[in-house]
This record gives C-alpha cells, structure tokens and sequence, in this order.
C-alpha cells in the first residue's frame, strides 16, 4: 500500500461509509477524494491544558452586588427569620395547649411497696431451732416478693410479766444475739429491703403492756429502746395492742417523735386489736400507720363487701390508709380459701399500703395444734417443712401448698402475688393515683385507679358464689380494656373485653389496664 493509500487513524473518511453512500469521484486516482473530512482529535494533554478558572475576585463582586443578586438575598433572609419565628409561635402554642403533668405527691418508702410481717422467725423458717442468722439466708426469697420492708418480731428478750427481766434493748438468746440482728439489718439494706422491729414489750406475757401501774416504767424503758435500736440503723418500729396501753394517743405521739428527729423516712406502725370505727379514727389523726381488725366485721351479706371498704376508706378523711384483716393474724384466719386470692389483689390495688403476713402469699393456713393453739403457723417451704418443725401434729403436707409446688405453676396464689406487687412498686396509677368507685351490681366491687396522663387500671371483684354478668360504664371508661390477670386460673389474659358485656366466674376478680386519652 503506496503513501496515498495510508490512513490517519486521527482521520475520519467518508469511504468508509457503505459503498452506496459514498460520493461520486471526478477526479483520478491521484486526486484528492470528493468529500473527505478531516477532524482533529485533541490528545490528552490539550485537554489537560484547558482548565476551568472560574470568576475573578472583582468579577465575583461585580456580580453580588448586582440588583437582581440584592433582591434575591433580602428575599431569602426575610424568609429565613419568618419561618424561623414561625416555628417559634407554633413550640410555644403547643406547650401552652398541652395538658400539664400533675405535681407528684411527697412519697416514703412505705408508700411504694407492701409490708411484710415475720412475728416468729422460728416458724417461719420451719425449723424450731431457726434463728436471726438462717433467717438471712430467706432474704432472697422475699425479694422475689418485692416487699419494701419487713416486720420482724419481737425478738428482744421478755420475761413474760415481769417488767424488771424484760430487756428491750436485748436480743433474744434463743434468736441469736445482737450482732446477729446488725448482720441481718445490713444483710436486708444490701437488697433494699427495711427492716422494722416490733417492741411490743411484755409479748410472752398476759398483757402486751405489763400492769397499768407500770405504765411510766414501760415507757421510760421503751423510750431508751427507740434510741438504742435507731442509732443501730433500724427503719422503724410497730407495737401491738395499744388499746391496752393508757393514754396511746400520747405515748404514740412522742414515739412518733423521736423517730421523726432521728429521720422522716423512719416509720412507726401500731397495731390494735378492735373493729371499732371511732376508736380507730381517733388514733388515724397522727402521721403513723395503723392496723386494726376492722376489715374483720362480719359482712351481712357479700353486698355490704364494697361498702365495708369505701365506708372506711371515705371516714378516715382520705389518709394514707393500711390494708390488712388484722394487726397481726394470717388472711386464711378470717378470708374463705376461695376468696384469698381476690384480697389479694384488693389490697395491691387500694390507696394505702399493704400489710400481709408470712403465709399470705401461699394461703398459709393458721390450723391450730393439740395442745398448743396459738402457736404461729409453719411456714410451708417444702412438703417436709412440718416433719422439720418437730411440732405437734407434724405431717407431710401436698407439694402444691408450699412454696417449692408453687413457684413452678404460673397461676399458684405465689406468683399472682409476685405479679401484683410488681405491679404495685412501678405504676403510677397504683402508687398514688385517684380512686373511683363504679356501679356495678350485686356483689360486685369495681374501681378505677388512675393519675395523670399513665395508664389506668380498672378493678372488678365479684364476691358472690355464682357466675355474674355486668356492664360498666362512665365518663372516661372505654368500650374495651386489656385483661392483665384475672384470679381465676383458667381465664386466658392479654386480651382486650368488652367492659358493657363482662362476665364473671364466682369469686373471680379481674384486672384491666387501659391508656389515657387527652
């Protein structure tokens, strides 16, 4: 191929089209060819060599100060601000408009959980040689129970009646001594549990206040005691039977004093042993708790149930309330084993504290022994608790009445207590809200607990003997709530009911929660 012939790959020529397409050629071979075009392909560097450089710094001022560019600045400043000021005006409506939270009420610690009482820590421990160091290693147990505090005692040293041999400030030599009581008290505060001891003084005796006419060494020794125990670090104190005691409301006062001057988070409870109502309000008037055997009056039927509760809670002038059948005395004592279950979650539910004995949790029953019928109960922690208790009447008990059956089922009277007191310490509504009662009908017993803007919680107990239906209705009530737990094991949770048509098994309690609604 000659020279004329070669060609540049930089070149593009139109014979390389289809032969159909190519022009006609006049000229000879040595011509030049008709319609040849030649384009230049700038190489690499070329490219390189045409940089960008943009405006100059005069031809950039030049430009900004341009009317259109001063118009179009000033144009988007002025949006700028107003939406700006905008958004300001709507966060201030909203928070003007929105509902404000309610101030919380000052709360103790025995505001926020139940009590729970161990009067003998040989019985409950179930073995009679139990004592303030086995009954540490119980600690975890209540725990579990989430209980606040534990009522411990007495355990000083009493000869019964005699006021000269009985130490207040001892501990029981058969019970341990008192650097086992410092063990178990900073054993208790490692898993936030108070501790609160019972200084009934003459408890072994015939009167829990020895004579009347010893009354000013009673008090003069019990005196000396609340400072010896306080400065040990105790969380409070309780003394049973002050209806024996002469002029208790002075003698309360003081002893509320001085646990006061030591801290306002130190509690003191006392206890008496009446149903009657004036004598119980009178006592209500200071700022200790008070348990008493009210709730213990014989109901003439299971209508006068509702009553019993909201007449004494009404009367009291809307205190902070205790919740117990007694100041001392199991559940199973005085409640039917069929509705142990909906007290249960009557006392978790009500404004007040809740106070309950070692047992209730299980159904404890207080059977009495041959020969020995005030003797505390024991505590049932396996089918061999009984045998190990060396007592009179000793058997072997079924699994399913102890703590070791119970905590294997999920609907045992255990572990609705568990839930229940779970419940009670965390939610707001159960912890300090509003109490409302709702009509309901026959032997039924409904309210709603609610504060603020947190969950409500409905209650429905059903007292009777024979299944129920009712409709519930109010102002803020929904058609339907969530069923959290029901007494009746066979009932499935976690579903919503319609509250017009709610039906009841006999002595079933339920338990509903529902949202707030602005």
């Amino acid at each position: 191929m000659n020279q004329d012939t070669e060609v540049d790959m930089k070149e593009v020529e139109l014979n390389e089209l289809e032969p159909e397409k190519q022009p006609m050629n006049a000229a000879g071979a040595g011509a030049e060819k008709n319609g040849l075009v030649k384009l230049k392909v700038a190489n690499d560097d070329e490219v390189a060599s045409a940089k960008f450089t943009g405006l100059s710094k005069e031809e950039l001022l030049k430009v900004a100060g341009s009317p259109g560019w001063v118009r179009t600045r000033w144009l988007l400043l002025v949006l700028f601000w107003l939406g700006w000021l905008g958004m300001l005006a709507g966060a201030v409506v909203i928070i003007v408009q929105a509902p404000r939270c309610r101030p919380l009420p000052a709360q103790r610690w025995w505001h926020t959980g139940a009590l729970y009482r161990i009067s003998d820590i040989q019985a409950f421990q179930a073995d009679s040689a139990g004592n303030l160091a086995g009954l540490g290693e119980r600690l975890d147990y209540l725990s579990t129970l989430k209980v606040k505090g534990v009522v411990l005692g007495p355990v000083h040293h009493n000869q019964p009646d005699d006021i000269d041999q009985t130490n207040l400030k001892l501990i029981d030599p058969t019970l341990g001594s008192n650097e086992d009581f410092e063990k178990f008290l900073q054993s208790a505060k490692k898993k936030s549990i108070r501790v609160i001891l019972d200084l009934t003084p003459n408890y072994k005796g015939q009167n829990s206040w020895f004579l009347p006419n010893q009354v000013e060494v009673v008090a003069s020794k019990m005196k000396d005691a609340l400072e010896f125990w306080l400065q040990a670090g105790v969380d409070g104190f309780q003394v049973r039977n002050v209806e024996y005691l002469m002029n208790e409301s002075l003698f309360l006062a003081e002893w509320q004093n001085i646990t006061q001057r030591v801290s306002e988070d130190k509690l003191l409870i006392a206890g008496m042993n009446s149903s009657d109502l004036q004598k119980i309000l009178q006592l209500l008037n200071s700022d200790f708790l008070l348990t008493n055997s009210y709730l213990t009056r014989t109901a003439d039927s299971v209508n006068d149930t509702q009553y019993l509760f909201t007449h004494y809670w009404y009367s009291t002038g809307n205190p902070w309330c205790t919740w117990s059948i007694s100041q001392a005395g199991l559940l199973t004592s005085f409640v039917p084993a069929s509705l142990l279950r909906l007290y249960h979650l009557l006392f978790f539910t009500l404004p007040g504290t809740p106070i309950f004995s070692y047992g209730d949790e299980i159904g404890l029953e207080a059977a009495a022994l041959p020969g020995k019928p005030g003797e505390a109960p024991v505590m049932l922690w396996d089918e061999f608790s009984l045998l190990n208790a060396s007592r009179p009447g000793a058997r072997l008990v079924n699994v399913n009445e102890t703590v070791k059956g119970q905590e294997k089922s999920a609907r045992s009277s255990l572990n609705l207590f568990r839930m229940l007191s779970g419940e009670r310490v965390k939610e707001r509504s159960l912890l300090h809200g509003d109490f409302h009662t709702l009509s309901s009908g026959p032997s039924l017993f409904s309210y709603i607990r609610q504060w603020d803007q947190n969950k409500r919680f409905l209650v429905v107990l059903n007292f009777g003997d024979m299944s129920t239906s009712v409709s519930l209705k109010a102002e803020d009530l929904p058609p339907t709530a969530q069923l959290m737990l029901s007494t009746e094991p066979e009932r499935k949770v976690g579903v919503s009911l319609e509250l017009q048509h709610l039906n009841l098994a006999p002595n079933e309690g339920l338990l509903f929660n529902f949202p707030y609604v602005a």
